[in-house]
């Protein structure tokens, strides 16, 4: 029997680990009517299950590259996949709501270390060459949990009780924890540095308080005072941040990797695409569940066949990319997934499930052009030593850009809604003409994500991980 190499291991560690995460995160937005049902809480008080493990995220991300490099990328793995695991045990026993919220943040701590210190695992198992591969890898934990979790979460929520989608996690990061202690190898840099506390504080307060204000803003003002003070305080922390770990020698985040144009390039192209994507999923549930009547359940289904379009032209997109390089592919991929969001600015009251799951197949096959090129050139010049920060720094950016993404489509919605009803327009005609601009915005970013993809990325940056796979020799 042929032994499975050991980049294979750390792929399949990485993507036990990121399918929880990510599932986690989608599946409990269609639970939360019910909780609050449950606790007797208000809307307000509700956020904060939702709040807490996104501030929770963001305290942890930026340390997590610099806690792999010192304690070692399996331990810290473990740690992570053990916290997340025991806080979904725990949030499913939860008897009150601030218990919860608690262990919402517990669940954080793990989930703010699994996707980069995986991403770190992953890349330094497999070589600048084989990289297209590795994030062929990346983008199945990242496209189909979020598929999953609307139509499991609906699934749950209407036949057996609410714990069981934090229940649902335990099996699976046991499993995880098992298969990583066992089969995964341990990884220290030498180089990582004494902790900086400074960069800790700045980075995680700072991403914590814009993540926060991206979150407030659309539903209450973006002059409201608390938006404004979280908002321009995150911004300002950054920017200290940034001033201070240019100044010393081994800083937490590593920002002198932004000099390297395709990590810079690339990075940005990401914010956008991703941006795009997310903000646009964030509205079109709310789309079919408040206007076409349909359930968390049946929505999860009609969205589902994106990840399938993903997963099925990310095969062809891996072989392409050797030869047609990153640039022409993302900047296909976004022009290809706008014109295939552009037919939603167009759809009606009557409009089948079956319309909008045969455009969320194209739409999945054009981001599947920009998704696995953007990971694989992001990291096209990053060394075995810098993996940790630059995937820390990649997390980071891409927490960001969800965020952003959201709060952008839901503020475009929410003013073009209110703009319809103070005219005289009736409710639900008002709101599908706000969803409508809402899609028609998310078409816009893909399209300025496009532009800068074809003038700023450059294949012969992304040369390292264009060379040719070694092929294996026959016996």
């Amino acid at each position: 029997m042929k032994k499975i190499e050991y980049k294979w291991i750390v792929a399949i560690a990485f993507v036990l680990g990121m399918f929880m995460e990510i599932l986690d995160t989608t599946i409990i937005n269609t639970a939360i009517p019910t909780l609050a049902n449950d606790f007797s809480a208000t809307p307000a008080t509700m956020e904060w299950v939702i709040l807490g493990y996104l501030l929770s995220l963001a305290i942890f991300i930026p340390s997590s590259g610099w806690i792999g490099d010192k304690f070692g990328t399996k331990k810290t793995f473990l740690f992570a996949l053990t916290m997340f695991t025991l806080a979904s045990m725990l949030c499913g026993q939860a008897n009150s709501l601030g218990q919860l919220i608690a262990f919402r943040l517990l669940q954080g701590v793990g989930g703010g270390m699994l996707t980069p210190v995986g991403t770190a695992m992953l890349y330094r198992a497999f070589p600048p060459e084989e990289r297209a591969r590795a994030s062929a890898v990346l983008i199945i934990p990242s496209v189909i949990a979020p598929a999953l979790g609307p139509v499991v979460g609906g699934a749950i929520v209407s036949n057996t009780s609410w714990r069981w989608i934090f229940y649902v996690n335990v099996p699976v990061g046991i499993i995880g924890i098992i298969f990583s202690a066992f089969l995964l190898k341990e990884h220290r840099e030498p180089r990582a540095g004494r902790f900086d506390i400074a960069g800790f504080l700045l980075s995680g307060v700072g991403l914590a308080g814009i993540l926060y204000a991206l979150s407030q803003g659309p539903e209450h003002g973006w002059l409201s005072n608390t938006v404004l003070l979280t908002g321009l305080g995150g911004l300002a922390l950054m920017a200290v941040m940034v001033k201070v770990e240019l100044s010393i020698e081994e800083p937490m985040l590593a920002l002198r990797l932004y000099k390297d144009r395709i990590f810079r390039n690339a990075n940005f192209t990401t914010t956008l695409s991703y941006g795009g994507f997310i903000g646009f999923y964030f509205l079109l549930p709310q789309f079919m569940q408040t206007l076409l009547g349909a359930s968390a359940f049946h929505s999860g289904l009609a969205t589902f066949p994106q990840a399938v379009g993903v997963i099925a032209m990310s095969q062809f997109v891996g072989r392409w990319y050797h030869t047609i390089g990153p640039r022409r592919l993302v900047t296909f991929g976004m022009i290809a997934a706008g014109l295939a969001t552009l037919p939603f600015a167009f759809l009606e009251l009557d409009t089948s499930l079956w319309t909008i799951g045969g455009l969320m197949f194209l739409r999945g096959c054009g981001m599947a052009f920009a998704f696995m090129p953007l990971q694989a050139a992001t990291y096209a010049n990053i060394e075995g030593p810098d993996t940790g920060r630059a995937s820390s720094i990649f997390s980071a950016q891409r927490q960001t850009s969800a965020a952003l993404g959201v709060a952008i489509l839901a503020t475009i919605f929410i003013t073009k809604t209110n703009h319809m009803l103070d005219s005289g327009t009736e409710e639900r005609a008002a709101a599908l003409s706000g969803y409508h601009t809402g899609f028609v915005a998310s078409v816009g970013i893909f399209a300025i994500a496009a532009v800068w993809a074809y003038f700023k990325i450059s294949d012969a940056d992304a040369a390292r991980t264009m060379q040719p796979r070694p092929k294996v020799a026959q016996a």
